[in-house]
Protein backbone atom coordinates (compact mmCIF):
# COMPACT_ATOMS: atom_id res chain seq x y z
CA UNK A 1 0.00 0.00 0.00
CA UNK A 2 1.41 3.60 -0.95
CA UNK A 3 1.11 5.91 2.19
CA UNK A 4 0.74 9.33 1.26
CA UNK A 5 1.02 12.18 3.72
CA UNK A 6 -1.33 15.16 2.46
CA UNK A 7 0.17 18.25 4.81
CA UNK A 8 -3.03 21.18 4.74
CA UNK A 9 -6.40 20.48 4.23
CA UNK A 10 -7.15 23.72 2.01
CA UNK A 11 -8.38 23.61 -1.54
CA UNK A 12 -5.55 21.61 -2.75
CA UNK A 13 -5.33 19.50 0.21
CA UNK A 14 -8.84 18.54 0.29
CA UNK A 15 -8.53 17.63 -3.19
CA UNK A 16 -5.15 15.77 -3.31
CA UNK A 17 -6.28 13.66 -0.75
CA UNK A 18 -9.37 12.27 -1.89
CA UNK A 19 -8.11 11.76 -5.09
CA UNK A 20 -5.02 9.63 -3.34
CA UNK A 21 -7.72 7.54 -1.69
CA UNK A 22 -9.44 7.24 -5.20
CA UNK A 23 -6.74 5.51 -6.88
CA UNK A 24 -6.86 2.84 -3.68
CA UNK A 25 -3.88 4.65 -1.79
CA UNK A 26 -3.55 5.18 1.84
CA UNK A 27 -4.42 8.24 2.63
CA UNK A 28 -3.33 10.43 6.02
CA UNK A 29 -4.30 14.50 5.07
CA UNK A 30 -2.86 16.75 8.01
CA UNK A 31 -4.53 20.33 9.52
CA UNK A 32 -2.70 22.80 12.32
CA UNK A 33 -5.99 23.90 12.18
CA UNK A 34 -9.17 22.81 14.38
CA UNK A 35 -11.12 22.46 11.37
CA UNK A 36 -10.85 21.82 7.81
CA UNK A 37 -9.52 24.53 5.90
CA UNK A 38 -8.80 26.77 8.56
CA UNK A 39 -7.11 29.51 6.75
CA UNK A 40 -9.90 29.69 4.60
CA UNK A 41 -12.14 30.31 7.40
CA UNK A 42 -9.74 32.87 8.62
CA UNK A 43 -10.75 35.09 5.94
CA UNK A 44 -14.17 33.71 5.61
CA UNK A 45 -16.21 36.58 5.83
CA UNK A 46 -14.81 37.99 2.22
CA UNK A 47 -16.37 37.45 -1.12
CA UNK A 48 -14.04 35.56 -3.92
CA UNK A 49 -13.51 37.39 -7.05
CA UNK A 50 -14.41 33.73 -9.00
CA UNK A 51 -17.64 32.03 -9.13
CA UNK A 52 -17.85 28.33 -7.75
CA UNK A 53 -17.66 27.44 -11.42
CA UNK A 54 -13.79 28.38 -10.95
CA UNK A 55 -13.09 27.42 -7.43
CA UNK A 56 -14.23 23.57 -7.46
CA UNK A 57 -12.76 21.36 -9.75
CA UNK A 58 -15.20 20.53 -12.74
CA UNK A 59 -16.13 17.46 -11.45
CA UNK A 60 -17.81 18.99 -8.88
CA UNK A 61 -19.76 22.16 -10.88
CA UNK A 62 -22.72 19.96 -11.91
CA UNK A 63 -23.87 19.31 -8.20
CA UNK A 64 -23.64 22.87 -6.89
CA UNK A 65 -27.45 25.00 -6.88
CA UNK A 66 -26.10 27.94 -8.16
CA UNK A 67 -22.39 27.37 -9.88
CA UNK A 68 -22.41 30.57 -11.05
CA UNK A 69 -22.51 32.42 -7.50
CA UNK A 70 -18.93 33.99 -6.22
CA UNK A 71 -18.99 31.86 -2.58
CA UNK A 72 -17.48 33.66 0.36
CA UNK A 73 -14.57 31.79 2.35
CA UNK A 74 -16.89 30.77 4.36
CA UNK A 75 -19.06 28.91 2.08
CA UNK A 76 -16.06 27.22 0.51
CA UNK A 77 -14.51 25.84 4.04
CA UNK A 78 -17.82 24.49 4.20
CA UNK A 79 -17.38 23.12 0.99
CA UNK A 80 -14.68 21.27 1.72
CA UNK A 81 -15.64 20.28 5.52
CA UNK A 82 -18.21 17.95 3.43
CA UNK A 83 -16.00 16.67 1.09
CA UNK A 84 -13.31 15.82 3.82
CA UNK A 85 -15.82 13.84 5.42
CA UNK A 86 -15.46 11.57 2.84
CA UNK A 87 -11.69 10.73 3.90
CA UNK A 88 -10.54 7.77 6.08
CA UNK A 89 -7.63 9.51 7.69
CA UNK A 90 -7.69 13.35 8.64
CA UNK A 91 -5.40 14.64 11.63
CA UNK A 92 -7.36 18.34 13.07
CA UNK A 93 -5.03 20.17 15.60
CA UNK A 94 -2.43 18.33 14.30
CA UNK A 95 1.30 19.92 13.33
CA UNK A 96 3.80 18.62 10.90
CA UNK A 97 6.85 20.18 12.13
CA UNK A 98 9.73 18.95 10.09
CA UNK A 99 9.67 16.56 7.05
CA UNK A 100 13.08 13.96 6.79
CA UNK A 101 14.32 11.00 5.35
CA UNK A 102 14.67 8.08 7.46
CA UNK A 103 17.93 7.41 8.58
CA UNK A 104 19.55 9.87 6.41
CA UNK A 105 20.69 13.66 6.80
CA UNK A 106 20.38 16.28 3.71
CA UNK A 107 23.50 16.15 2.64
CA UNK A 108 23.89 12.27 2.20
CA UNK A 109 22.89 10.00 -0.55
CA UNK A 110 22.18 12.98 -3.13
CA UNK A 111 20.67 12.19 -6.20
CA UNK A 112 21.02 8.19 -5.59
CA UNK A 113 18.58 5.51 -5.39
CA UNK A 114 18.98 4.62 -2.29
CA UNK A 115 17.59 8.17 -1.04
CA UNK A 116 14.64 7.22 -2.77
CA UNK A 117 14.09 4.26 -1.16
CA UNK A 118 13.51 5.44 1.84
CA UNK A 119 10.78 6.72 3.67
CA UNK A 120 9.96 9.85 4.52
CA UNK A 121 9.75 10.76 8.52
CA UNK A 122 7.57 13.21 10.26
CA UNK A 123 8.08 15.14 13.34
CA UNK A 124 3.91 15.31 14.40
CA UNK A 125 2.77 17.68 17.12
CA UNK A 126 -0.84 15.62 17.67
CA UNK A 127 -3.38 17.78 19.56
CA UNK A 128 -2.95 16.61 23.01
CA UNK A 129 0.57 18.45 22.54
CA UNK A 130 2.54 15.51 21.96
CA UNK A 131 5.20 14.89 19.64
CA UNK A 132 5.31 11.60 17.57
CA UNK A 133 7.22 9.90 14.39
CA UNK A 134 5.00 8.69 11.87
CA UNK A 135 6.14 7.67 7.96
CA UNK A 136 5.09 8.03 4.96
CA UNK A 137 6.23 6.94 0.98
CA UNK A 138 4.99 10.38 -0.72
CA UNK A 139 4.53 13.56 1.06
CA UNK A 140 2.29 16.32 -0.71
CA UNK A 141 2.87 19.62 0.56
CA UNK A 142 -0.28 21.47 0.22
CA UNK A 143 0.31 24.15 3.14
CA UNK A 144 -0.37 27.36 0.96
CA UNK A 145 0.76 30.94 2.08
CA UNK A 146 -1.70 32.13 4.41
CA UNK A 147 0.08 31.51 7.78
CA UNK A 148 2.96 32.83 6.98
CA UNK A 149 2.81 36.52 6.41
CA UNK A 150 5.18 39.17 5.26
CA UNK A 151 6.79 41.47 7.97
CA UNK A 152 5.48 45.15 7.38
CA UNK A 153 8.90 46.62 6.95
CA UNK A 154 10.87 47.85 4.07
CA UNK A 155 13.01 45.27 1.84
CA UNK A 156 10.77 42.32 3.11
CA UNK A 157 12.53 42.40 6.61
CA UNK A 158 10.23 43.66 9.93
CA UNK A 159 10.89 47.41 10.51
CA UNK A 160 12.46 48.73 13.28
CA UNK A 161 10.30 47.59 16.33
CA UNK A 162 7.54 45.92 14.79
CA UNK A 163 8.42 42.64 16.06
CA UNK A 164 8.02 43.77 19.91
CA UNK A 165 4.58 45.73 18.59
CA UNK A 166 3.03 42.16 17.25
CA UNK A 167 -0.34 42.81 19.10
CA UNK A 168 -0.86 45.91 17.36
CA UNK A 169 -0.49 44.84 13.75
CA UNK A 170 -3.49 42.86 12.44
CA UNK A 171 -2.04 40.49 9.26
CA UNK A 172 -4.96 38.67 8.17
CA UNK A 173 -7.96 40.49 6.53
CA UNK A 174 -10.10 41.86 9.65
CA UNK A 175 -13.85 41.61 9.37
CA UNK A 176 -14.29 45.45 9.57
CA UNK A 177 -17.75 46.52 11.38
CA UNK A 178 -19.01 50.24 12.81
CA UNK A 179 -16.58 49.95 15.27
CA UNK A 180 -13.91 50.54 13.03
CA UNK A 181 -15.09 53.67 12.81
CA UNK A 182 -13.60 55.02 16.20
CA UNK A 183 -10.35 54.04 14.97
CA UNK A 184 -6.95 55.32 13.17
CA UNK A 185 -5.73 53.08 11.07
CA UNK A 186 -2.48 52.68 8.87
CA UNK A 187 -2.82 50.30 6.28
CA UNK A 188 0.26 48.75 4.43
CA UNK A 189 0.01 47.24 0.65
CA UNK A 190 -1.73 47.64 -2.73
CA UNK A 191 -3.19 44.15 -3.93
CA UNK A 192 -6.57 42.97 -3.56
CA UNK A 193 -6.46 42.17 -0.12
CA UNK A 194 -5.26 45.47 1.07
CA UNK A 195 -7.86 46.54 -1.32
CA UNK A 196 -10.37 44.71 0.19
CA UNK A 197 -9.65 46.65 3.73
CA UNK A 198 -9.56 49.70 2.41
CA UNK A 199 -13.20 49.66 0.51
CA UNK A 200 -14.27 47.97 4.17
CA UNK A 201 -12.74 50.47 5.90
CA UNK A 202 -14.07 53.60 3.73
CA UNK A 203 -17.70 51.97 4.04
CA UNK A 204 -17.50 52.58 7.92
CA UNK A 205 -16.30 56.32 7.81
CA UNK A 206 -12.66 54.60 9.11
CA UNK A 207 -9.81 57.58 9.38
CA UNK A 208 -7.39 55.26 7.27
CA UNK A 209 -3.30 56.07 6.18
CA UNK A 210 -3.27 54.23 3.44
CA UNK A 211 0.53 53.46 2.79
CA UNK A 212 1.65 51.87 -0.52
CA UNK A 213 5.46 51.02 -1.91
CA UNK A 214 4.88 52.06 -5.28
CA UNK A 215 4.74 55.75 -6.84
CA UNK A 216 1.94 54.83 -8.85
CA UNK A 217 -0.22 51.93 -8.45
CA UNK A 218 -2.33 50.06 -10.90
CA UNK A 219 -4.30 48.25 -8.71
CA UNK A 220 -3.84 44.73 -10.61
CA UNK A 221 -6.21 46.16 -13.12
CA UNK A 222 -6.88 43.79 -15.73
CA UNK A 223 -8.40 44.86 -19.26
CA UNK A 224 -11.54 42.93 -20.54
CA UNK A 225 -11.73 41.54 -16.88
CA UNK A 226 -14.79 38.95 -17.18
CA UNK A 227 -14.74 39.12 -13.18
CA UNK A 228 -17.30 41.58 -11.99
CA UNK A 229 -16.54 41.96 -8.65
CA UNK A 230 -12.39 42.16 -9.65
CA UNK A 231 -13.25 45.24 -11.42
CA UNK A 232 -15.73 47.09 -9.01
CA UNK A 233 -12.50 46.42 -6.40
CA UNK A 234 -10.46 48.02 -8.58
CA UNK A 235 -12.97 51.07 -9.19
CA UNK A 236 -12.90 50.94 -5.17
CA UNK A 237 -9.46 51.69 -4.90
CA UNK A 238 -9.02 54.27 -7.92
CA UNK A 239 -11.78 56.25 -6.23
CA UNK A 240 -10.26 56.11 -2.71
CA UNK A 241 -6.83 57.03 -4.21
CA UNK A 242 -8.67 60.01 -5.96
CA UNK A 243 -9.95 61.39 -2.25
CA UNK A 244 -13.06 60.32 -3.02
CA UNK A 245 -13.54 59.07 0.18
CA UNK A 246 -12.42 62.20 3.16
CA UNK A 247 -11.33 59.53 5.84
CA UNK A 248 -9.02 58.32 3.33
CA UNK A 249 -5.64 59.30 2.85
CA UNK A 250 -3.53 57.35 0.10
CA UNK A 251 0.14 58.09 0.34
CA UNK A 252 2.45 56.16 -2.66
CA UNK A 253 6.32 55.84 -2.58
CA UNK A 254 6.68 55.09 0.65
CA UNK A 255 7.42 51.94 3.56
CA UNK A 256 7.36 51.65 7.18
CA UNK A 257 10.83 52.30 8.85
CA UNK A 258 9.93 52.03 12.23
CA UNK A 259 7.40 51.01 15.62
CA UNK A 260 7.05 52.59 18.45
CA UNK A 261 4.51 52.22 21.09
CA UNK A 262 2.89 55.39 22.54
CA UNK A 263 0.62 54.84 25.13
CA UNK A 264 -2.14 52.73 23.89
CA UNK A 265 -1.19 52.99 19.86
CA UNK A 266 1.46 52.82 17.87
CA UNK A 267 3.95 55.72 16.11
CA UNK A 268 4.86 54.30 12.69
CA UNK A 269 7.51 56.34 11.17
CA UNK A 270 7.64 56.00 6.62
CA UNK A 271 10.41 56.47 4.58
CA UNK A 272 11.00 60.57 4.32
CA UNK A 273 10.06 61.08 7.71
CA UNK A 274 6.59 61.56 8.42
CA UNK A 275 5.24 60.17 11.25
CA UNK A 276 1.82 58.66 12.05
CA UNK A 277 0.48 57.62 15.25
CA UNK A 278 -2.85 55.05 14.79
CA UNK A 279 -4.58 52.80 16.81
CA UNK A 280 -3.74 49.79 14.77
CA UNK A 281 -1.58 48.97 11.75
CA UNK A 282 -3.17 46.37 8.82
CA UNK A 283 -0.31 44.88 7.37
CA UNK A 284 -1.27 43.56 3.72
CA UNK A 285 1.80 42.59 2.66
CA UNK A 286 1.64 39.18 1.23
CA UNK A 287 2.57 36.05 2.29
CA UNK A 288 5.22 33.19 1.24
CA UNK A 289 4.82 29.64 2.29
CA UNK A 290 7.09 28.02 4.89
CA UNK A 291 10.19 26.54 3.75
CA UNK A 292 11.44 25.62 6.94
CA UNK A 293 9.07 22.48 6.75
CA UNK A 294 11.94 20.61 4.00
CA UNK A 295 14.83 22.35 5.31
CA UNK A 296 16.19 18.83 5.96
CA UNK A 297 15.35 17.28 2.64
CA UNK A 298 16.72 18.23 -0.73
CA UNK A 299 14.53 20.73 -2.26
CA UNK A 300 15.75 22.97 -5.43
CA UNK A 301 14.38 26.35 -4.41
CA UNK A 302 14.45 29.64 -6.29
CA UNK A 303 16.67 32.27 -5.17
CA UNK A 304 14.01 35.28 -6.23
CA UNK A 305 10.62 33.32 -5.70
CA UNK A 306 11.49 30.77 -3.22
CA UNK A 307 9.44 28.29 -5.37
CA UNK A 308 10.31 25.07 -6.39
CA UNK A 309 13.67 25.73 -9.09
CA UNK A 310 11.48 24.26 -12.93
CA UNK A 311 8.34 26.22 -12.16
CA UNK A 312 9.49 29.33 -10.70
CA UNK A 313 11.18 29.59 -13.92
CA UNK A 314 8.78 28.95 -16.68
CA UNK A 315 6.83 31.39 -14.31
CA UNK A 316 9.06 34.08 -14.23
CA UNK A 317 9.66 33.27 -18.19
CA UNK A 318 5.63 33.99 -18.67
CA UNK A 319 5.62 36.69 -15.80
CA UNK A 320 2.64 40.17 -16.48
CA UNK A 321 0.03 37.83 -17.34
CA UNK A 322 -3.71 37.51 -15.13
CA UNK A 323 -4.13 34.48 -13.35
CA UNK A 324 -6.92 33.12 -15.45
CA UNK A 325 -4.26 32.41 -18.31
CA UNK A 326 -2.42 30.27 -15.84
CA UNK A 327 -1.93 27.00 -17.12
CA UNK A 328 0.05 24.27 -15.57
CA UNK A 329 3.14 23.77 -16.18
CA UNK A 330 3.50 19.73 -16.12
CA UNK A 331 4.78 17.17 -13.65
CA UNK A 332 8.42 18.01 -14.53
CA UNK A 333 8.53 21.53 -13.15
CA UNK A 334 6.95 20.37 -9.69
CA UNK A 335 9.90 17.81 -9.25
CA UNK A 336 12.39 18.06 -6.72
CA UNK A 337 15.91 16.42 -6.21
CA UNK A 338 13.84 14.65 -3.45
CA UNK A 339 12.37 11.61 -4.56
CA UNK A 340 8.27 11.73 -4.49
CA UNK A 341 8.08 15.03 -2.10
CA UNK A 342 6.00 17.61 -3.90
CA UNK A 343 5.05 21.43 -3.52
CA UNK A 344 1.86 21.82 -4.49
CA UNK A 345 -1.12 24.14 -4.58
CA UNK A 346 -0.75 28.12 -4.15
CA UNK A 347 2.79 27.56 -2.20
CA UNK A 348 4.24 25.94 -5.31
CA UNK A 349 4.11 29.29 -6.87
CA UNK A 350 6.34 30.95 -4.03
CA UNK A 351 6.05 34.78 -4.58
CA UNK A 352 4.25 34.54 -7.71
CA UNK A 353 0.46 36.06 -6.96
CA UNK A 354 -0.87 34.49 -10.19
CA UNK A 355 -1.85 31.32 -8.45
CA UNK A 356 -5.46 29.85 -9.55
CA UNK A 357 -7.31 27.01 -7.58
CA UNK A 358 -7.66 25.29 -11.32
CA UNK A 359 -3.93 25.04 -11.08
CA UNK A 360 -3.71 23.11 -7.89
CA UNK A 361 -5.94 20.59 -8.76
CA UNK A 362 -4.51 20.11 -12.63
CA UNK A 363 -0.92 19.93 -10.55
CA UNK A 364 -2.55 17.17 -7.91
CA UNK A 365 -3.65 14.89 -11.05
CA UNK A 366 -0.46 15.13 -13.30
CA UNK A 367 1.64 14.12 -10.11
CA UNK A 368 -0.66 11.25 -8.68
CA UNK A 369 -0.42 9.78 -12.61
CA UNK A 370 3.49 10.27 -12.48
CA UNK A 371 2.69 8.27 -9.45
CA UNK A 372 0.84 5.65 -10.32
CA UNK A 373 3.46 5.08 -13.46
CA UNK A 374 6.54 5.08 -10.92
CA UNK A 375 4.66 3.03 -7.71
CA UNK A 376 2.11 0.72 -8.62
CA UNK A 377 3.42 -2.28 -10.82
CA UNK A 378 1.41 -2.54 -14.29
Amino acid sequence: MVRVAVLGAGPTGVEAALAVQHRGWDATLYEQGPRVAQHVRDWGHVRLFTPWSMSVPPSRVAALPRPDACPTGAELADHLDRLAGGLDDVRLSTRVELVAREGLLKSEEIGSEERGRRPFRLLVTGPDGQERFETADVVLDCTGTYGNPNPTGAGGIPALGERGLADMVVRGIPQVDASWADRQVLLVGAGNSAQTVARDLAAVGARVVWAVRRDAPTWGAVEGDPLPDRVALVASSRALAAGQAPGVELVTGVSVEAFRREGERVAVTLTGGREVVVDVVVSMTGAVGDASLFRQLQVHQCYATEGPMALAATLLGSEGGDCLAQVSAGVDALRNPEPRFFVLGSKSYGRNNTFLLRIGWEQVQEVLDALAAELVPA
